[in-house]
Order: C-alpha cells, then structure tokens, then sequence
C-alpha cells in the first residue's frame, strides 16, 4: 500500500524532529559535562605551542 502524500509529509517531519530534539540533547549534555570538568578539574591549560621567552634589548 503506497504512502499518501500527506503520510511522506509526516514521516519527514517526525524523521526531522527527532534529529532536531537528539542534536538538542547532545548540545546539553555536552554543555553539562564541560561546565562540570571545568569545576573538578581546574588545570592550566599548556599553549600548543609556547611563545620563546622574551629577550630584553641592551640600551645604550
């Protein structure tokens, strides 16, 4: 039995909601967790890629 238009529009649309309501969930709970490992885990981050120290010029 062939879908009706209007059963294809409300397949699609229910497909569309669930990845809309799953890429919310995953927006909080990864939200969630980095505001949590921040406050358990509070380290000073190294640069990828540390700047030489800063050399001080003779005056004359």
């Amino acid at each position: 039995m062939p879908l009706s238009l209007g059963q294809m529009g409300a397949f699609l649309l229910a497909l569309v909601m669930i990845f809309v309501v799953g890429r919310l969930w995953y927006a909080l709970v990864e939200t969630v967790k980095d505001a949590l490992a921040r406050r358990l885990f509070k380290r000073k981050e190294e640069p990828w890629h540390p700047l030489p120290p800063e050399e001080k010029e003779p005056r004359d």
